[in-house]
């Protein structure tokens, strides 16, 4: 069907919002480029084992090389789609335009749409209001929903950067490791650019069309009218139109509109249709299956924030996600009251707390909740009702948390007012799962959820968190700035608490001591390698230097200190050892060797000594090298010039100057050395070291991550243990936690990531209190969604 004459222009006015899109987006592939390479750059200079630093040196370097291909071919890309009936997937039609077959996609494609629908899911969430205005408005113009391949789509959008990038040369792994910053400037470029087409239309005259969500209302009787009719008037009316709206909110939430009364499901509209490969809940199968349980848990949060967000967002609310409008002025004194007099309101709190009882706490939530309720009746308009709503609904659930001890709850409920005038005032606290609202809350509710009633009653972890509310209260104007405040003296009171029994810190600090000392000794051992390697040196020598000699100046470097007098002496020992297994076919060297013999096997024994080799160990290992020395004495071949053994020892010297970080491997851990260390009984520390056991390098970055503080479930050698983590070294190769039972577990790296990965090691509180809360928030709107705006 040819178009009709008064169709055309707006045909050509759809044309050219397409154009500007597409330009502004393709202006805006130098931000996403120096995005990707800032990434690489910053993890190329990051401490890591030798894989993970040279995997990191390769990305960067084969960035460098192809990162103008992938841009040029990007903006290509774009623009060509621009072109009618473009189509982002290959192979679907023939070129002669025949009827579609059916064809097996290659793996490539298969993994190309699963890292785009990804990425898109990602961007989709932070500017899909804009989206969605848009679309309306280009639907209006070209009579029909757009195309699944549009390149106003952010699946297309996403489809075709992922392309180019296979394309251009460069890994999809590295897509993988750089994709969440991308995606993030990615949805803000897109975000941007939406918005400038949008403010293009207006000046063109182009209004959304409506939606026909709006349009649509039920009756008591569940009748559909619409919006013209007279069925809802005055008041009622209105209250039963919101009503709907928040139905239909609650409803769009779950991904699909609720069905009417006594009627078939409605299907889903197009725009929130999942992406190809996806299954109805919005995660592509493959995807799913292939992702780590720390990657589906922040999946499946950032589900649950995007539901909050198209909530809050309704027109039957009005909230303003971007520009949240002041506090009426009722509402804004009642908080101000709030603040000067809190200590009045939740004195009579505190003291029913004191027993301890379940009853009390059903005292202080009945509390809380009435606290809700009169600063509701204080609000003027949907938006700030249904804030007061949620945030209380969210700290109900907190409440109910019967893993947090009564005497912190008090100190929680106290925050409600605080959170509130925050997310009044930043709705980022509704889509940011980093705001530091939620951090501090999550970070506090973790750390004490392992202790009981008694044991944290009274303790520096109570009187901390009682520090940090009252600080956070007294602020006239709680905000982001003052959270991330107290967040931050938070942490770093962690630190301190975690490690201040004593027992704890003498293993920590002999565990500093362990990860310093084996990395000394690769370390060590890389330099001597490099040093004999174009030196004439018996085998044997070299496997003593390489295996034994550089454990031993390691272990003086750690105790009495590089530049040592003991440690000078060691270092020396190992270029005299060198010179005197060389050939010796002149009478003067020979004389030089036999004077000095007597000091340098007296040195050698020290240094078996200090790394607990006595007796018949050392006897053994001292007679493999004067076996040596006696062949090297009696050899005639060419010796070892003493410019060369003078260089070695100069080096050895100094060899802390020629160290490089980049040269580390995996640090073995020696579970002898916390004994040898220590000089007491250690039968309550279980050093779980590296057993070579697979383990993908996605569980790796994950135990790096983990937060001190937070409490597990261990389950070693059979036996289940609760845990809380404590510390990490500061090259993260090991780490530390305590059980209440007194006992300790100092785990490697690589083999903490195998727990977790086989589900030996389980956080007690995976999803964090605010993110549950907020889940459990939205199940209760879902119930019962009149009480968000009654």
């Amino acid at each position: 069907m040819q178009p009709t004459p008064s169709s055309v222009p707006q045909r050509r006015l759809a044309r050219q919002a397409r154009q500007r899109f597409v330009e502004g987006i393709c202006a805006g592939l130098p931000d996403l480029d120096k995005t990707v390479l800032d990434l690489l750059t910053t993890l190329m200079t990051q401490m890591g084992t030798a894989r993970e630093m040279q995997s990191h040196r390769d990305a960067w370097m084969l960035y460098q090389q192809h990162h103008a291909a992938w841009t040029d071919r990007t903006g290509k890309a774009w623009r060509d789609a621009l072109a009618p009936h473009s189509s982002t997937t290959r192979g679907a039609l023939a070129a002669n335009g025949a009827s579609p077959q059916f064809e097996l996609l290659s793996d490539d494609v298969v993994e190309n749409k699963i890292l785009a629908s990804r990425m898109a899911l990602t961007v989709s969430e932070q500017v899909s209001q804009q989206f969605d205005t848009l679309r309306q408005r280009t639907q209006s113009l070209e009579g029909q929903e757009l195309d699944s391949n549009d390149i106003l789509r952010p699946e297309a959008v996403c489809l075709l950067l992922v392309e180019q990038w296979v394309e251009a040369g460069l890994p999809r792994t590295d897509l993988q490791t750089v994709v969440d910053p991308l995606q993030r400037e990615l949805a803000n470029l897109l975000q941007k650019q939406y918005q400038a087409v949008n403010v293009f239309y207006v000046e063109q005259g182009v209004t959304p069309q409506a939606d026909l969500k709006s349009r649509v209302r039920r009756t008591a009787g569940g009748a559909i009218t619409g919006s013209g009719g007279s069925n809802d008037s005055g008041a009622g009316g209105l209250a039963s139109q919101a009503l709907a709206q928040t139905r239909d909110a609650m409803a769009a939430a779950r991904g699909g509109m609720m069905p009417p009364q006594g009627g078939r499901p409605m299907p889903q509209h197009p725009s929130r249709m999942p992406p190809p490969g996806y299954p109805q809940h919005g995660m592509p199968t493959a995807f799913a299956t292939g992702m780590t349980p720390l990657a589906r848990a922040r999946q499946r949060a950032q589900g649950v924030m995007g539901q909050l967000r198209r909530l809050l967002t309704q027109p039957a609310t009005g909230f303003d996600m971007v520009n949240a409008p002041p506090a009426s002025a009722a509402l804004a004194h009642a908080l101000t009251a709030h603040r000067v007099h809190a200590d009045t309101y939740y004195s009579g709190v505190a003291t029913l707390m004191e027993d301890y009882s379940p009853a009390a706490v059903v005292q202080l939530a009945g509390a809380v909740r009435e606290r809700s309720t009169e600063l509701k009746k204080k609000a003027s308009t949907a938006g700030e009702k249904a804030i007061i709503e949620v945030v209380a609904l969210m700290f109900q659930s907190i409440l109910a948390e019967d893993r947090i001890p009564p005497a912190v709850r008090v100190w929680f409920a106290r925050l409600q007012v605080p959170v509130l005038r925050v997310a009044l005032a930043e709705p980022e606290f509704f889509s940011n799962l980093n705001h530091p609202a939620r951090q501090l809350i999550d970070r506090m509710g973790a750390c004490v959820m392992g202790f009981d009633a008694t044991s944290i009653n009274g303790s520096a972890l109570e009187a901390e968190i009682r520090r940090v509310v009252q600080v956070i209260e007294q602020y006239p104007e709680t905000g982001r700035r003052v959270f991330q405040l107290v967040y931050d003296e938070f942490e770093k009171f962690l630190s301190k608490f975690l490690t201040e029994k004593q027992a704890t810190s003498r293993l920590v600090t002999v565990a500093q001591q362990v990860e310093q000392k084996e990395t000394l000794a690769i370390q060590y051992t890389i330099e001597l390698r490099t040093m004999l390697r174009d030196m004439p040196v018996r085998d044997e020598i070299r496997e003593f230097l390489f295996k034994t000699w550089a454990e031993v100046l390691a272990l003086s470097a750690v105790r009495d200190g590089p530049q040592h007098a003991d440690t000078i002496s060691l270092k020396r020992t190992a270029a005299d050892l060198v010179w005197a297994a060389s050939a010796k076919p002149n009478r003067s060297d020979r004389a030089q060797v036999i004077q000095n013999l007597p000091g340098l096997l007296q040195r050698l024994r020290q240094g078996l000594a200090l790394m607990g080799v006595n007796g018949a160990p050392q006897d053994a290992q001292i007679k493999i090298l004067t076996d040596t020395l006696a062949d090297a004495f009696l050899s005639k071949t060419a010796s070892i010039p003493q410019t060369h053994i003078d260089a070695m020892a100069k080096r050895l010297a100094n060899l802390e100057d020629f160290i490089s970080d980049a040269t580390l491997g995996d640090m073995p851990l020696n579970a002898d050395n916390i004994e040898m260390m220590l000089g007491i009984d250690a039968s309550s520390i279980h050093v779980v070291a590296d057993n070579g056991a697979p383990v993908e390098d996605a569980m790796v970055a994950w135990a790096q991550e983990l937060q001190p503080g937070t409490w597990y479930t261990l389950d070693h050698n059979g036996a289940s243990a609760q845990v809380q983590y404590a510390w990490q070294s500061q090259r993260k190769q090991l780490h530390l936690f305590a059980a209440v039972d007194g006992s300790s577990y100092l785990i490697q790296l690589r083999r903490l990531a195998a727990y977790l990965q086989a589900g030996l090691l389980v956080a007690q509180d995976e999803e964090g209190l605010t993110l549950r809360a907020t889940r459990d928030a939205l199940a209760k709107l879902d119930a019962n969604p009149e009480r968000l705006l009654d």
